[in-house]
């Protein structure tokens, strides 16, 4: 195949010939690689894990949720109102609070959510997270669906009865309890006092895995009438569940609810509930795009640093070949065809490789916390049982030509200085 002259030169300066490639030049391949490379990844698993995040609120919290002062008396009235309201497709009533859960002498305090299964099937999607084998989506009489990670703390399976104490009436247990004390027959009025805290007991019907360590670790599930009778709310709930056509256009069915809530009632999306979480990934990922391009304005440095040495060597033969009648363009492209040459195999192999890390970046997790007998990316902290990850396409083609643009700029300045070498102090070049 028959090339231009300058990329045919541009070539033989990058492959001597005593080596199959110089070293100096696979260096700074290999540094583009890293800069496309990374960039990749990061913002890959940045990517997946807001969209992950994303899917897993909208799926267990509704669009929006509604409340009052503490307790919403006419729930019933704003479900009628609600379901009127255009692109409305469900509303359902919740309790929701912390409680105390025991089980064989063992503790913990995570959230309680009172639903009615068939109204919270069409607003959330918790069905689908208890998994084959888990158990299923019953809530008759005293069961009880609780998280994945919850149930391995307090080490409950299937068909298993728990304890729950609610402290919503705690206030009331302690008067009653001093008033107890300074009665003449404390023994009688304290057994009354028990009473006030026996638990409500329930039966582990289902265990939820949604893949969210906070919902995973710290919910339980259980019918609303049972909620309500924890908390002594009698016929009232703690709010309203809805679900609208579009998530993402939750803030315009909030206004139509505002238009017929009473203050202190008042509607919130999920995004105004979520708003720190997400806007923190949203900068720190931002923050990381010009972080990581760093990594190729190095590497840029290391091509920019080996042309000006090959200029420095050719010196002699830039002078016989302007001497031969070559032109100032023609050895600015000489020098110039070798940094988009870098930049080009640097920025295709940082592709591919920067997609093959993404695809098995969970089996590299694992094989690393094996080799090292660490646990990386524990969900704990992450909230993740994965890695999740999501490849955007801009964002790839992004990075690509940034990094191709990058070094070819930093061919320019060596390939400036090679042009305007004078061909008859070159030739004397020692």
């Amino acid at each position: 195949m028959r090339l231009p002259f300058t990329f045919f030169l541009a070539l033989r300066y990058l492959r001597p010939k005593r080596t199959i490639l110089s070293s100096i030049t696979l260096i700074c391949v290999i540094g583009v690689t890293l800069g496309v490379m990374v960039p990749i990844v990061v913002l890959s698993v940045m990517t997946g894990f807001s969209q992950e995040l994303r899917e897993k609120v909208v799926g267990f919290d509704a669009h929006l949720n509604i409340q009052g002062d503490g307790i919403l008396r006419n729930w019933r009235e704003l479900m009628e109102k609600g379901n009127k309201i255009a692109g409305v497709t469900a509303i359902a009533p919740y309790v929701q609070g912390r409680v105390l859960v025991e089980f064989n002498n063992r503790r913990l305090a995570p959230y309680i959510r009172g639903i009615n299964p068939e109204l919270e099937e069409k607003v959330s999607a918790i069905r689908k997270f208890i998994p084959a084998g888990s158990g299923e989506f019953d809530l008759s009489g005293n069961n009880a669906i609780i998280g994945a990670d919850l149930a391995a703390s307090l080490q409950v399976g299937l068909g298993d009865s728990v304890q729950i104490y609610s402290p919503a009436n705690l206030g009331s247990i302690l008067d009653e309890l001093d008033a107890a004390e300074n009665s003449p027959d404390s023994k009688a009025s304290l057994a009354e006092v028990r009473e006030l805290v026996l638990p409500v007991e329930v039966t582990i019907a289902g265990i939820f895995q949604s893949g969210r360590y906070a919902y995973d670790s710290d919910y339980l599930l259980v019918p609303l009438n049972v909620a309500q009778e924890l908390y002594g709310l009698q016929d009232g709930v703690h709010g309203l569940s809805v679900k609208t056509i579009n998530a993402d256009n939750a803030a315009l069915y909030q206004q139509s609810f505002n238009q017929i809530l009473t203050p202190p009632e008042q509607a919130s999306t999920w995004m105004e509930q979520n708003a720190q979480l997400f806007n923190a990934i949203l900068v720190e990922r931002n923050v990381m795009f010009f972080l990581l391009l760093f990594i190729v304005i190095v590497a840029a440095f290391g091509i920019m640093s080996t042309l000006i040495t090959t200029t420095v060597q050719k010196t002699r033969e830039i002078g016989v070949i302007k001497a031969l009648g070559a032109s100032v363009g023609q050895i600015l492209w000489v020098f110039l065809a070798q940094g988009i040459v870098v930049g080009f195999f640097g920025t295709l192999s940082g592709l591919g490789l920067g997609i093959l890390v993404v695809a098995q970046r969970n089996e590299f997790r694992r094989w690393l916390s094996e080799t090292f007998r660490m646990e990386i990316f524990p969900s704990a902290i992450y909230q993740f049982t994965e890695i999740p990850a999501q490849i955007v396409p801009r964002d790839v083609a992004l990075i690509c030509v940034s990094a191709f643009v990058i070094c070819t700029l930093a061919a320019l300045i060596p390939a400036f200085l090679a042009a305007r070498v004078d061909p008859v102090k070159a030739m004397r070049f020692e």
